[in-house]
């Protein structure tokens, strides 16, 4: 369930503080940071790897390029395309970076704002 964007509060990290949604999605992705990441990827249980990193960059530069976060389908196929691998590997490989899904951790390890109804992959 999606929360109400006007229902924020502040993140203290060590360079600085951030504004999240009450889900801890950033309302400004421009305000994103490596220290962002890897506090919410702990928050998350996530020991970010270069695998993740990977990942992280491609949807910031899908955000950037786009003006939108890239849906799980985009990040499936650049998988399938960088590791040279079918749709169900590339599905698998996401979801084994990111067990709890696309939305509930990358999208917001990278710095999305949350997502609107979307599938998951």
């Amino acid at each position: 369930m999606r929360t109400l964007p006007d229902v924020t509060k502040t993140m203290k990290l060590e360079s600085g503080t951030v504004i999240v949604d009450e889900a801890g999605y950033l309302i400004d992705p421009e305000t994103w940071t490596e220290e962002f990441a890897r506090h919410v990827a702990a928050e998350e249980g996530i020991d970010l790897l270069p695998a993740h990193w990977d990942v992280l960059e491609f949807m910031r530069t899908y955000n950037d390029e786009h003006g939108i976060a890239a849906d799980a389908r985009f990040a499936m196929k650049y998988l399938a395309d960088k590791l040279e691998i079918d749709k169900a590997g590339s599905r698998a490989a996401l979801f084994g970076l990111f067990p709890y899904g696309y939305v509930k951790q990358a999208c917001k390890i990278a710095g999305m704002r949350q997502p609107r109804a979307w599938s998951t992959g």
